[in-house]
């Protein structure tokens, strides 16, 4: 933790790009998978949800890990965390252990959710602005 915190700014970036780039790549990989015969759902979740970590995982380099785990478990964004983390481990339970693909495709629709909307928490007033699109939209 000391370590990470001590970077420099431009390290830091570097480490940001790097790591998220390696989540865009590996979400990207899970989608091509997906299309391989028997086993292509089950690589789909296990790179999909990769890519998320790693995706969430580039955050540290920018805020430091300690700040980075204080901000996601503030109170404006406590659900849309344990929601995301919670959909992150059941879509690999989903794909290793009880072998249901249906169900690891839901999960990992679910953990797209969560991390938008977990993502879009971080900018001001985002999500009044999506709440109040989705209430037109079906009104």
């Amino acid at each position: 933790v000391i370590d990470a915190t001590s970077l420099g700014w431009g390290t830091r970036v570097k480490g940001f790009i790097a790591c998220f780039a390696i989540g865009c790549l590996c979400s990207l990989l899970g989608s091509c998978l997906l299309w391989v015969p028997k086993k292509g759902l089950i690589l789909f979740a296990v790179f999909y949800t990769l890519g998320n970590i790693a995706s969430i995982g580039s955050t540290l380099f920018l805020m430091g890990p300690v700040k980075q785990l204080k901000r996601m478990f503030e109170p404006t964004r406590l659900i849309a965390t344990i929601v995301m983390l919670l959909c992150l481990i059941l879509t690999l339970c989903s794909a290793f252990w009880w072998r249901k693909e249906g169900l690891a495709l839901l999960f990992c629709i679910l953990q797209f959710f969560a991390l938008a909307w977990y993502s879009i928490s971080f900018i001001p007033f985002a999500r009044d602005a999506v709440k109040k699109c989705v209430s037109v939209c079906l009104s």
